[in-house]
């Protein structure tokens, strides 16, 4: 029997073209079932079409049917049963703010008794190991954590069917793979089958059934020794800026002469960092003694931290989930003050952050509006607009609203629109979670751009290839603080974990 079963389905979403064109496919039920494919190609709309309380608005023919049951027929309750959905961030479905609220909201939405509601939630707890963790806020928990608890909350519900996307995408390599060996487990001691959505299949071919790939709004089944293989993120090429008092952007870390944010830091540079940038050593943003914790009487996030981060300098900042590098990012521009200690950052007035979640960015009707927002104090106009279109392939969606765009276009329209405005600082959280290779060199590009234009760059993340791509340095977060700054390639020889 089928768990899943697309028979001849187009979809499109309100005055743009199908998206989805006459695909069908098979996935059996007990199957672990991938779905490859670029970002933006439809991943994500085919995945929230199975689930109707999510489901996309727009026109839609064929049939979608889950374990023989047209899904646009099963009531709530029907629905939840039968198929349970994990989104890409765990912030866009945790809700409730402790663990064992979340666990037992969507049971206590149902309408399932106070005892049966007990026993799914201590179950399926002890199933996943959060005993330890139970009745912790979920606003303190780890990324790992609140997707996990994504995963158990959404499971206690016992559908027969999930479906994923983009689970792993936030999460550290440790985390990833303890993550995957939870999913495995769910799919074959408990029965149920899954289907993830994903653009890093490699990680999980130890355990898939099979694979389907979409492309062109088109599917078709891929033999599992043909899923691609990764392969090392192209670097983006550096240009080096001239120094000496009369070069434009003298200085290596200004922008250019021409430019009202170049300004006069000057001084001998850095080495060539690993693809020949080169930066001023003297910092733009440092950070002294950092400590800083949520809750007066919470754990300390950053403890003792120092950081100082070179003028037109690319760093990357990597590590576990929950070791603070969000927060130190937070800290550097302002958006939280430290208990103790003190950042002084000679950028405050020229600085862009783009958080986890994109959306944070996003409040316009449509993409086009999203990148003119900013048009009149950035100093661009719709020419450039129309250019940065062109260079996300997003030409085509400009009329769309941005949540319309899948998890990947948010965030590269996000982290464009930040870009725009040509700021002297640049603070990345995870700047390429959620997309495919090309995206994420293209992201890798646009980095180089800025930092050849004046900018300086801080970045957290998980992707290493990534940090490889662009960074000139790379500094490794450990219980709040820093445990080690080193050129890029030195932190990768050095490193046993991280590769």
């Amino acid at each position: 029997m089928s768990a899943l079963e697309f028979r001849d389905v187009t979809f499109s979403y309100p005055g743009g073209a199908d998206v989805l064109r006459g695909i069908s496919l098979d996935v059996p039920e007990g199957a672990f079932a991938l779905l490859e494919g670029a970002t933006g190609s439809g991943k994500s709309t085919m995945l929230r079409l199975v689930k109707p309380e999510i489901a996309p608005a727009g026109e839609l023919s064929g049939a979608v049917r889950a374990f023989g049951e047209d899904v646009r027929s099963l009531g709530p309750l029907a629905s939840a049963r039968a198929v349970g959905y994990v989104f890409q961030s765990p912030d866009a479905q945790v809700v409730c703010d402790t663990v064992w609220h979340e666990m037992a909201f969507g049971l206590e939405n149902l309408g399932v008794p106070e005892p049966e509601t007990r026993r799914r939630v201590a179950e399926t707890c002890s199933f996943f190991g959060m005993g330890p963790w139970f009745r912790e806020r979920t606003a303190e928990l780890s990324g790992g954590q609140r997707q996990l608890l994504a995963l158990a909350s959404t499971l206690a519900m016992r559908p027969r069917l999930l479906l994923l996307d983009e689970p792993t995408s936030m999460l550290d390599p440790l985390a990833e793979k303890n993550f995957l060996a939870m999913l495995f487990r769910v799919n074959r001691e408990l029965g149920v089958t899954v289907v993830v959505a994903t653009h890093a299949p490699e990680a999980m071919l130890d355990y898939a059934t099979c694979a389907f790939e979409l492309a062109e709004g088109r599917v078709r089944e891929v033999p599992l020794e043909e899923v691609a293989r990764p392969e090392p993120l192209r670097a983006a090429p550096r240009q080096v800026r001239p120094r000496g008092p009369d070069a434009p952007g003298a200085g290596c870390g200004a922008g250019s002469a021409k430019s009202p944010r170049a300004d006069s830091l000057q001084g001998g540079c850095a080495p060539d960092g690993p693809s020949g940038g080169r930066f001023d050593e003297r910092g733009l943003i440092v950070a002294d003694d950092l400590w800083f914790r949520y809750d007066r009487d919470g754990r300390w996030v950053l403890r003792e931290l120092d950081l100082d981060l070179g003028t037109g300098e690319v760093r990357a900042v990597v590590g576990a989930n929950g070791c603070g590098k969000s927060t130190l990012l937070a800290a550097m521009a302002g958006v939280v003050r430290p208990r103790r200690g003190r950042v002084r950052n000679a950028a405050a007035t020229s600085q862009a952050l783009l958080p986890q979640s994109p959306k944070a960015l996003l409040s316009r009707e449509t993409v086009r509006d999203e990148l003119m927002e900013w048009s009149h104090a950035g100093g661009y106009g719709a020419r450039e607009v129309g250019a940065s279109l062109a260079e996300l392939g997003l030409d085509v969606a400009a009329d769309r609203h941005p949540y319309d765009l899948s998890g990947g276009q948010q965030q590269l329209l996000a982290l464009e629109k930040l870009l725009l405005v040509r700021p002297r600082l640049l603070l990345l959280d995870e700047p390429t979670k959620g997309l495919d290779r090309p995206a994420r060199e293209r992201v890798a590009a646009r980095v180089a751009r800025a930092r050849a234009e004046g900018a300086t760059v801080l970045l957290a993340t998980h992707d290493m290839a990534f940090v490889r791509a662009v960074a000139d340095r790379v500094s490794l977060m450990f219980d709040g603080g820093i445990a080690v700054t080193e050129p890029t390639e030195e932190f990768f020889k050095n490193s046993w974990l991280y590769r």
